[in-house]
């Protein structure tokens, strides 16, 4: 395909509720949208930079800044091409993988498009419909949070994530135990807020039976995590430190996770996010799909991806009500537990054009 335009539009979605980490709290997501226009049919990614470089380095100034820049020229320069190449063509710039992931999850929703194939069907997925977590911030007040776990586990979802961080760990799970009991499905997320010397601490969640501790440790330190591992008992998931196929690799040989969460964005790509899944399919290592509150356009890539063989833990591929009263396209529903993977060409989805108007705070138009 030869590309003749990129759409770069930045959209701002209310959260309808604040959602609270170790690194800060939302109430409000903005996000970068790309619209490839190829001689053959359009594109949409979706970046999942966020506005400020505290989940990761990447933010959304910097991914509109690099793809204007220099990914953008780059693609054009190298002339027609298709989604499997783009990433040996950005590869000689440094990091920015939300940014490249954003351009190749565009570009391919165009090839695909153009030839009458789903996004499900090019990676491998194997399910029509797929398991859903829900990640749960942290609260005010345990009461609260049992209120709020109480309305998910209403709504169907079929695994409960709880972040965490020092001074709410340990007593929020003892409560969500004792509450719902131990047949529900419960994981927790740290998101790098502790170190090697909480080991002890987070030996405290041993008792509870949880399915991981998601990234308790800085996302450099893949070594302490490998230490960590072998003072609890509670499987350790690696999500910030997984960014490439090859870092798990070297993190499942280190014995440093047991569980690794997929997040397209952050390694680069949804075709990346497939090598790393066959990667940890051929060790034994099974994978969940991550969410970084996407709109319906990246929430249907995650769907497509999270039907794939390897991804045998349900993922944070919550409904749209999760966190958004309307959505950019048209919503995902929860029905007993999942949700159906979009069938139709390339993502199976697009934008409304209403919606996505009313959130829409800035176009930009680059001619090539």
């Amino acid at each position: 395909m030869k590309l003749t335009g990129v759409e770069l539009r930045r959209v701002g979605m209310p959260l309808v509720a604040p959602f609270r980490t170790s690194f800060g709290t939302q109430t409000r997501r903005e996000v970068l949208l790309l619209r490839v226009v190829t001689d053959e049919a359009e594109g949409w990614g979706e970046c999942v930079a966020m506005t400020e470089p505290l989940y990761s380095s990447e933010y959304l100034g910097a991914a509109a800044d690099v793809l204007r820049t220099f990914l953008v020229p780059a693609l054009v320069t190298a002339g027609p091409i298709d989604a499997h190449a783009v990433a040996e063509v950005l590869e000689p710039f440094r990091g920015h993988r939300m940014a490249k992931a954003a351009l190749e999850m565009a570009v391919l929703d165009a090839e695909l498009r153009a030839e009458g194939r789903s996004f499900a069907r090019e990676l491998g997925a194997v399910h029509d419909r797929v398991p859903c977590g829900v990640s749960v911030g942290i609260m005010d007040t345990v009461p609260a949070l049992l209120d709020a776990v109480e309305g998910y586990l209403d709504e169907g979802y079929v695994r409960i994530k709880l972040k965490i961080e020092p001074g709410w760990d340990v007593e929020p799970v003892r409560a969500v135990r004792e509450r719902f009991g131990d047949e529900v499905l419960l994981q927790v997320d740290a998101n790098t807020a502790y170190t090697l010397a909480d080991a002890r601490h987070l030996a405290r969640l041993d008792p509870f039976d949880l399915l991981l501790i998601e990234q308790p440790l800085d996302e450099e330190d893949v070594l302490g995590h490998a230490d960590l591992a072998r003072h609890i008992r509670t499987p350790v998931c690696l999500d910030e430190s997984i960014v490439s196929a090859r870092s798990a690799a070297a993190a499942i040989r280190l014995g440093a996770c047991a569980v690794v969460n997929i997040k397209p964005g952050r390694v680069g790509g949804y075709l990346e996010a497939r090598r790393i899944h066959d990667v940890c399919t051929a060790h034994g290592i099974p994978v969940w799909c991550g969410g970084m509150l996407e709109t319906g356009l990246g929430r249907a890539a995650n769907v497509a991806l999270a039907a794939l063989p390897g991804f045998t833990l349900p993922g944070d591929t919550s409904g749209s009500a999760r966190y958004y009263r309307t959505d950019i396209t048209d919503p995902f529903v929860l029905d007993e537990g999942h949700l159906a993977v979009p069938a139709g060409p390339g993502l199976g989805v697009v934008p409304l054009a209403d919606e996505l108007a009313a959130v829409t705070l800035s176009t930009e138009w680059l001619a090539l």
